[in-house]
């Protein structure tokens, strides 16, 4: 009967140390999940910012007159995406 004792208590702390690891795992992994949701914040802080500075960019370009035809192209095609989304916040506003 001791054998079959002392069998049953080394499972049981091998179970209560895996009970342990698996809840120290529980914790990592929402750590790591609240880690990525804020690096996904920052990340589209930043795409937001540098699109932001890119547009300034091309309006100080526009305004030193140093844009070349590709540059131009792209502006003209956001001033004119600009116009159409205007357009269509005074067509709502009309209604």
């Amino acid at each position: 009967m001791s054998n079959i004792d002392s069998n049953i208590k080394r499972i049981n702390e091998k179970l209560q140390q895996l009970l342990k690891n698996y809840q120290q795992l529980q914790k990592e992994n929402l750590r790591q999940s609240e880690i990525i949701k804020e690096l996904k914040t920052a990340n589209d802080k930043d795409a937001k910012l540098i699109a932001a500075l890119q547009e300034k960019i091309s309006i100080l370009k526009v305004a030193a007159g140093k844009m070349n035809e590709a540059d131009k192209k792209a502006f003209e095609k956001n001033i004119s995406q600009y116009i159409r989304e205007i357009d269509k916040c005074i067509g709502i506003l009309s209604e």
